[in-house]
């Protein structure tokens, strides 16, 4: 059975980009806001999450936040997608739990590469 992933951008082509590169490996869904993310999770519970850090009404900050402290949903590996590569972000995000970070934009190999370690471990 294939796993499962979310992919949170509210940038359009991002999704499109990071559904082209795993469709072949993994069933996809694509998810605009943090918002729609949390109302799929009482129907679908990934495998990994590839979460854009900036995004309208709720960033991936409060996403994970909110992620980290539901027994349901805590165990899930989170990678940040971020634009913006700091050592704030960075920092925040280990903080919080994140898995792992990727640079926007990314590359269909690199992005495969990084979600299979983080499944395999």
């Amino acid at each position: 059975m294939q796993k499962t992933i979310f992919v949170v951008d509210d940038n359009g082509t991002n999704l499109s980009m990071a559904e082209d590169a795993l469709e072949d490996e993994f069933r996809v869904i694509t998810l605009s806001s943090a918002e729609k993310m949390f109302s799929i999770l009482e129907k679908v519970v990934p495998d990994l999450i590839l979460l854009d850090i900036e995004m309208p009404e709720m960033d991936g900050f409060e996403a994970l936040k909110r992620l980290k402290t539901s027994d349901a949903y805590s165990k899930i590996p989170v990678i940040f997608m971020t634009a913006t590569a700091d050592a704030s972000n960075e920092a925040g995000g280990k903080e919080l739990g994140v898995s792992d970070f990727i640079t926007k934009p990314f590359s269909g190999p690199v992005l495969l590469e990084r979600i299979n370690k983080h499944l395999t471990t």
